[in-house]
C-alpha cells in the first residue's frame, strides 16, 4: 500500500486520509474507534483492538474534553508505530460528550503516540491544546469542510515539532 501520495504524508502527524468529515458516532468510544481505524489503515497503529483498549482506559481515568467543543482522546501505546493525529469533525447537529464542563464536542482529535515517547506525547498534547484554546483556530477546523485544509491546520500548528 505504498504510493507516492502516502509516502509524501508519511512523516506528518496527520494527513487528509486521517480526517473524517461529517462524523456521526453513537458515543465517544465509537468516535475513537472510527478515527483509530484510519490510523490502522495507514499502518500507524499495528493492533486496532489493543490500541483502543489503551485509549478507552485513558478516557476512563480522566475526561478528555476541552472547552469550546473539542474532544482529545489520546493514548501512548505499544501498538502505535508513529506519532499521529486523526481528526473528526461531526456532522451538523451532532456532538459527543467528552466530559468538558461547557458541553459536548464537535471536533475530535485522536492523538496516538508510541509507548516509549512520553515527552513527545506531552509536547504534542500541550502544543495542540494551546492552539485549541484559541477560538479562531477551533472555528477554522470546524468551518474548513476540506480534509486537506484540516490536515494542514493541524500540521502547521505543530510545524516546529521534530518527530
Amino acid at each position: 500500500m505504498t504510493n507516492g501520495l502516502l509516502e509524501r504524508y508519511d512523516a506528518e502527524l496527520t494527513n487528509p486520509g486521517l480526517v473524517i468529515l461529517e462524523l456521526v458516532a453513537d458515543s465517544k468510544e465509537d468516535a475513537a474507534a472510527q478515527l483509530a481505524a484510519r490510523l490502522f489503515e495507514q499502518g500507524r497503529v499495528s493492533d486496532l483492538a489493543g490500541f483502543l483498549r489503551h485509549v478507552n482506559a485513558r478516557e476512563h481515568q480522566m475526561a478528555t474534553g476541552l472547552p469550546g467543543g473539542i474532544g482529545v482522546p489520546h493514548a501512548r501505546s505499544d501498538y502505535v508505530t508513529q506519532t499521529s493525529i486523526a481528526v473528526g469533525v461531526t456532522k451538523f447537529g451532532h456532538s459527543l460528550d467528552f466530559g468538558a464542563v461547557d458541553g459536548p464536542a464537535t471536533v475530535v482529535l485522536l492523538i496516538a503516540t508510541p509507548a516509549s515517547s512520553f515527552s513527545e506525547h506531552l509536547e504534542v498534547l500541550a502544543t495542540l491544546a494551546r492552539s485549541l484554546f484559541k477560538e479562531n483556530f477551533r472555528e477554522s477546523l470546524r468551518r474548513a469542510h476540506d480534509k486537506e485544509v484540516i490536515a494542514e491546520l493541524i500540521n502547521s500548528t505543530l510545524v516546529f515539532f521534530d518527530h
